[in-house]
């Protein structure tokens, strides 16, 4: 039975998203292509009407999670703060930031993979710099940004790393304090 186009995007978009949300889950060798298109209600015969590879399966996931990350202005900063330094996304690790929950992968995949975080991490930095104050120097609000973005990532792989709840709290807490006298 022939799929239409259509129908093939809808199945691409599935697949994608049930992908991004093992991958964060388990780690990119913790998921099979047979797992993932179970996930995302297809046969693993489909698969390779999608992608080449397991490789480009997981370029194209990263590219998909990062594309689909928060848009942000001046005015929702600090709220995005919030909700990124908060127990619900820490716990809920398939759903949340891709770069917390695959950094320490990454370095291993290949070189379509890493671009793709590349790009999602540049278009981050941008948009975070974008809502920081104007100081008049676009570098001092790229390193600002920079910092920004590597303090919630960064707390939250700490937070979750720890099996000290408090400690965990403590983490995410300090860490949205620090960032409110900063931005």
């Amino acid at each position: 039975m022939k799929v239409s186009r259509e129908q093939m995007q809808i199945n691409r978009e599935r697949i994608l998203t049930e992908a991004a949300r093992l991958f964060r889950e388990k780690g990119f060798e913790g998921v099979s292509v047979a797992e993932v298109m179970n996930a995302a209600g297809l046969t693993h015969g489909g698969f390779y009407g999608h992608f080449a590879s397991k490789d480009d399966l997981i370029a194209e996931t990263v590219a998909h999670m990062m594309a689909n990350g928060a848009k942000l202005s001046a005015e929702n900063l600090s709220a995005f703060v919030n909700a990124y330094l908060s127990r619900r996304h820490r716990d809920g690790v398939a759903q949340g930031c891709p770069m917390a929950a695959l950094a320490g992968d990454i370095r291993r995949q290949d070189a379509d993979t890493r671009r793709a975080m590349t790009v999602g991490l540049r278009a981050q930095v941008d948009q975070i710099a974008a809502s920081l104050a104007d100081d008049g120097s676009k570098r001092t609000q790229q390193r600002a940004a920079i910092g920004v973005w590597a303090t919630m990532v960064g707390a939250l792989i700490l937070a979750r790393t720890t099996d000290d709840a408090a400690f965990s709290d403590q983490i995410l807490r300090d860490a949205k304090a620090w960032l409110s006298e900063r931005i």
